[in-house]
């Protein structure tokens, strides 16, 4: 796992300032997994970890996957190139115009299917509980949930799947109004890709 930090550092996908988060929380720390997932050769290196532990639970039938599908934006890269280490289909959801995660641009479902969710960052879940929901609706069954970097609170909430993290990074965030940065009057940015 200290090799993902490496990459990560060295790609400058882990950022140090104030930041407003996806999930709504503030940290003081943001993964922009984006500027190292932009280089093949980085994205395959830091995921081979997670390919590895899915690949000995799969042998073992501690798992079953049949395809590989990231929430977009973050997910793709790593759906992708998780799709590609493990020799399964992987695709996409997103949302919709009215900012819905839905399946679209032809991608199915099979009934039963099971499915490995793949995201780049996991803060709180929402994103992949999202995007389980539509796959669900669909008729599918999530069996797993993979990211580069799980940066979960110590008092976050448990995840519904088994959890393959590349790296699990221990990382301030809090709710709005507990944010110690924002009680030292350090405005808060905004650097991903989800309208609020």
């Amino acid at each position: 796992m200290e090799e993902v930090i490496t990459l990560l550092r060295e790609s400058g996908a882990m950022l140090e300032g104030h930041f407003l988060l996806t999930s709504g929380r503030h940290s003081d720390r943001y993964f922009q997994c984006a500027k190292l997932l932009r280089y093949p050769d980085k994205a395959a290196a830091a995921l081979a970890g997670v390919a590895e532990r899915i690949k000995a639970d799969l042998a073992a039938g501690r798992v079953e996957i049949d395809a590989v599908v990231g929430p977009a934006m973050g997910g793709i890269i790593v759906a992708y190139e998780l799709g590609r280490q493990l020799g399964l289909p992987a695709f996409f959801t997103e949302r919709d115009d009215t900012g819905a995660m839905s399946l679209r641009r032809g991608f199915e479902i099979k009934p039963g299917q099971k499915i490995l969710i793949s995201e780049d960052v996991v803060t709180t879940g929402k994103s992949s509980g999202e995007c389980a929901g539509v796959l669900e609706s669909l008729g599918a069954k999530v069996t797993a949930l993979a990211c580069l970097v799980d940066r979960r609170a110590a008092d976050a909430a448990d995840i519904s799947w088994p959890l393959y993290p590349a790296v699990k990074v221990n990382v301030q965030n809090w709710e709005p109004e507990a944010c110690e940065l924002c009680k030292k009057g350090i405005p808060a940015i905004k650097p991903g890709s989800r309208k609020f």
